[in-house]
C-alpha cells in the first residue's frame, strides 16, 4: 500500500485536495464528501469538461486583456490551465489540469503542480494560461519530459494596465503568462517552480 509521501509529487499534492474534500471543476474549487474526483469520469468526458473550461478562461482573458486576444493568434501553442488550485494542507501546495492548443487543435493534456514550504491559509482557485510565442519555446516544452518554469523556462506573467492594454515588454518574450481569479487578472503573481507534465492517459 502507498503513503502519501511514497506518491510522486503532482500524484501527493492531488491526494491532498481529495483527502481535505476539494474536488477540481471547471469553475473552481468543490466541497465533496468523497475522494472520487476526477478518476470516476471517463477519459472522453474529463477531456470534454477541461476543453470547454478551457473555453471559457479564454474568454475571460479577452474580456480583461483585449490585446490577449491577437497574441493568442500568434502564438506557436497555448496551454490553458483552467483551474489551478492551491491549498494549504500540511504544506503549500498547488495542482491542476489543462490542454495545449496548436494551431487551434488540442495538442495533448497536461497538469501542473508545485509545492513550498510553510502553512498557507485556505485554497484559492485561479486559471493560468501559458503562451509559447516562438517555435523554440514551443518544441522545447513539448520535448521535455517535465517541464518546470524558471528551470526551463522564464515564463513573463503579463502586466494589464488599467484599459486593459498589455505592456510592451511583455509582449516581446518568448513565453508569456496570465494569471486570473474570480476578480479578473492577477498582478505581482510568480510561477516559478510550477511543473508541468503531460497526462499520459488522456
Amino acid at each position: 500500500m502507498h503513503t502519501l509521501h511514497s506518491l510522486p509529487r503532482p500524484r501527493r499534492l492531488a491526494a491532498a485536495l481529495l483527502a481535505a474534500g476539494m474536488v477540481l471543476t471547471g469553475g473552481g474549487l468543490t466541497a465533496c464528501s468523497t475522494t472520487a474526483g476526477h478518476t470516476a469520469a471517463s477519459p472522453s468526458a474529463q477531456r470534454a469538461e477541461i476543453d470547454s473550461a478551457a473555453d471559457a478562461a479564454l474568454q475571460r482573458l479577452y474580456e480583461n486583456a483585449p490585446d490577449a486576444r491577437q497574441l493568442v493568434r500568434d502564438a506557436k501553442g497555448v496551454l490553458i490551465f483552467p483551474t489551478v488550485v492551491r491549498a494549504g494542507l500540511v504544506v503549500g501546495g498547488e495542482y491542476g489540469r489543462g490542454v495545449l492548443r496548436v494551431g487551434n487543435q488540442t495538442a495533448g493534456y497536461y497538469r501542473t503542480a508545485a509545492g513550498s514550504l510553510g502553512l498557507q491559509a485556505g485554497a484559492q482557485s485561479s486559471a493560468t494560461i501559458l503562451l509559447f510565442m516562438t517555435d523554440e519555446a514551443l518544441a522545447k516544452f513539448r520535448n521535455s519530459n517535465g517541464w518546470t518554469v524558471g528551470a526551463d523556462a522564464t515564463v513573463a506573467v503579463a502586466h494589464v494596465g488599467a484599459n486593459g492594454n498589455i505592456d510592451t515588454q511583455t509582449m516581446q518574450q518568448s513565453v508569456i503568462g496570465f494569471v486570473l481569479n474570480n476578480a479578473g487578472l492577477m498582478a505581482g503573481v510568480s510561477l516559478e517552480g510550477s511543473r508541468i507534465t503531460r497526462i499520459a492517459d488522456l
